[in-house]
Formats: structure tokens, C-alpha cells, sequence
């Protein structure tokens, strides 16, 4: 079994930092990639970010603001906003990918984050 829990996120005025973090826990076996996304009302979600074997990907929208990290030993990924924009609020979403130990055998598993809100103030 696996547990993913979000948590940061809130609310910065713009040239802001915020900081969000997605903590997996369980019996796992390594992450193999993550993908940040962010959700405004009516809209679907959008990849912001993804980190795939160490080789973080970033929308132009976020390049130069954003940055993704990992710390492998905790099973924690980290999304660093840095200059943050009005624009740039909405509900940011982390997907982790990996396998975990079940009962000796390695499955698979990917699961969505339950969402952190990202609020920046003009």
C-alpha cells in the first residue's frame, strides 16, 4: 500500500515564494517520476512540471520560476515556485509514479496528491 500526502502551498504576494511538497509512504521502493500539475475553476489540469529520472521538464509558463527536487531517501518530492505571479494561482496537484513491495513482488503505483491552493495577491 501506498499513502501520498500533499502539503504547502497558501497565500504570497506576487514576487512571492511558495513552497509544495508530496510526501509518499508505505512500502516503497523507489519513485520513478513525478508531474506537477495546477487546476483553476473550470479549467482542466495543466503540466506544469515533470521529473523523470532526475531530468526535470518545465511549461514556459513556469521555466526559470519553478524547480522540482526529489530527496529519494524520504520519498518526498518538492516544487519550489520562485517569483510568483497573480497568474499562477490555482490548486497545484503533484502525480508520483513508482513501484512499492508487495508481499516480495515490485507493482507499479501512481497516485494524485489531494491538492495544495496557491493563492498570489497583486
Amino acid at each position: 500500500q501506498v499513502h501520498l500526502v500533499e502539503s504547502g502551498g497558501g497565500l504570497v504576494e506576487s514576487g512571492g515564494s511558495l513552497n509544495i511538497s508530496c510526501a509518499a509512504s508505505g512500502s516503497i521502493f523507489g519513485i520513478n517520476a513525478v508531474g506537477w500539475f495546477r487546476q483553476t475553476p473550470g479549467q482542466g489540469r495543466v503540466k506544469v512540471a515533470r521529473d523523470s529520472a532526475g531530468t526535470p521538464e518545465y511549461a514556459d509558463s513556469v521555466r526559470g520560476r519553478f524547480t522540482v527536487s526529489r530527496d529519494n531517501d524520504k520519498n518526498v518530492v518538492h516544487l519550489q515556485m520562485n517569483s510568483l505571479k497573480v497568474e499562477d494561482t490555482a490548486v497545484y496537484y503533484c502525480f508520483v509514479e513508482g513501484y512499492y513491495n508487495d508481499s516480495g513482488r515490485l507493482n507499479s503505483f501512481g497516485y494524485w496528491g489531494q491538492g495544495a491552493q496557491v493563492t498570489v495577491s497583486s
